[in-house]
Parts: C-alpha cells; structure tokens; sequence
C-alpha cells in the first residue's frame, strides 16, 4: 500500500508517523493537501478534541492508523 504514495504523500505521512499526532493547521500549507487521499486510502485518521477541559472549541489532529492492533 505505501508503495503507491507520490512523493508528497510520503513526505507528509513520514512526517506525521514521527510526530504521533499532528494539529492540521501545524502541517505546511503545500503539503495539506495530501491529507484527504492519504485518508481515503486508509492511511490517516482525523480525530477531533479539545486542548484543554475548560475549552468548548475543539481541534482537528491526524494520526497514523496502526493496522497492527486488528
């Protein structure tokens, strides 16, 4: 599956495997747009929360899915 990412796929998905859980907005704008077929393919998930308890506003992360758990 990880054969098929085009170069900025693979940029962006290295990138947030290494950081665990990235705010979408902390992604540079050139690359954001990977982020939709990297989810499409299975690859990302998109999680929403909150920073803190006392916020009501809640933030977007990606996260790499690990298909090792199932």
């Amino acid at each position: 599956m990880h054969d098929e990412l085009g170069p900025v796929e693979r940029e962006v998905y290295d990138f947030i495997k290494r950081s665990g859980e990235v705010i979408t907005k902390h992604i540079p704008q050139g690359k954001a747009g990977a982020i939709p077929s990297l989810v499409n393919k299975g690859l990302l998930e998109v999680v929403k929360r909150s920073l803190s308890p006392w916020s009501r506003k809640k933030i977007k992360f990606v996260k790499v899915v690990d298909n090792n758990k199932e």
